[in-house]
């Protein structure tokens, strides 16, 4: 795997990644979500700005920008190459970064989790169950969106670990999966705070849209 095919992969990824879903729904509903609740365009923002509609859309926007390419990637463009895993998960991680940094948006965009399942689903699709049940019991018991989302990018490492340890780049794998992580909680940085202090925002909260968005910052 050369270096050129590498950057390739980053540009690409990262120019996926960067089509802002959540930004768009917003402007659908003549807002700009950014300047509301957690100020990201991501879902759960989205949810909570725009509604379930909204939010639903914007996920599936999210997770839809990485699943689609990943999947020529996987069955089209490297099928039968010993570095196909390592390329998903190189552009995938772009893919987190553009959504993340969106040069569009002066790179102000989500937290990358919607992304992060999409690569993780066109990668292993035996993670999708397990990820739904860890992710689900969780905010089931907890009501907090951002601990799950925390504990979903804790998997990924491990998942590599289980069940790509024969892989001819596993070491490769391993320390791009560790990216995915390290991602997740720098972006959830704020939500840990929070849930330190008791004063991170439950599921099902709804964000009050006034005349100043400034308020809800």
């Amino acid at each position: 795997m050369n270096v050129w095919l590498v950057i390739c992969l980053i540009i690409a990824g990262y120019l996926f990644g960067s089509i802002p879903f959540g930004y768009i729904v917003g402007k659908f509903n003549h807002i700009d979500i950014r300047n509301y609740g957690s100020g990201n365009s991501g879902t759960t923002n989205a949810f909570r700005t725009v509604g379930r509609v909204g939010g639903i859309i914007t996920f599936l926007g999210d997770y839809l920008k990485a699943l689609i390419p990943i999947l020529l990637i996987r069955y089209v463009i490297f099928k039968d190459e010993p570095y196909m895993h390592l390329a998903i998960f190189i552009f995938g991680f772009a893919c987190v970064l553009g959504h993340n940094f969106p040069v569009w948006l002066k790179f102000k965009g989500g937290k990358g989790i919607a992304v992060t399942v999409g690569v993780c689903s066109g990668f292993d699709y035996f993670i999708i169950p397990v990820g739904i049940v860890l992710f689900g019991a969780i905010v089931l018991i907890t009501k907090y969106v951002s601990l799950g989302s925390l504990l979903i990018s804790l998997v990924i490492p491990f998942w590599i670990i289980f069940r790509m340890n024969t892989d001819a780049y596993y070491p490769w794998l391993i320390a791009v999966s560790c990216l995915y992580t390290i991602s997740a909680f720098i972006m959830h940085r704020k939500n840990i705070k929070r849930l330190i202090r008791g004063e991170e925002n439950k599921i099902g909260q709804r964000v009050k849209i006034d005349k100043d968005p400034k308020e809800n910052n």
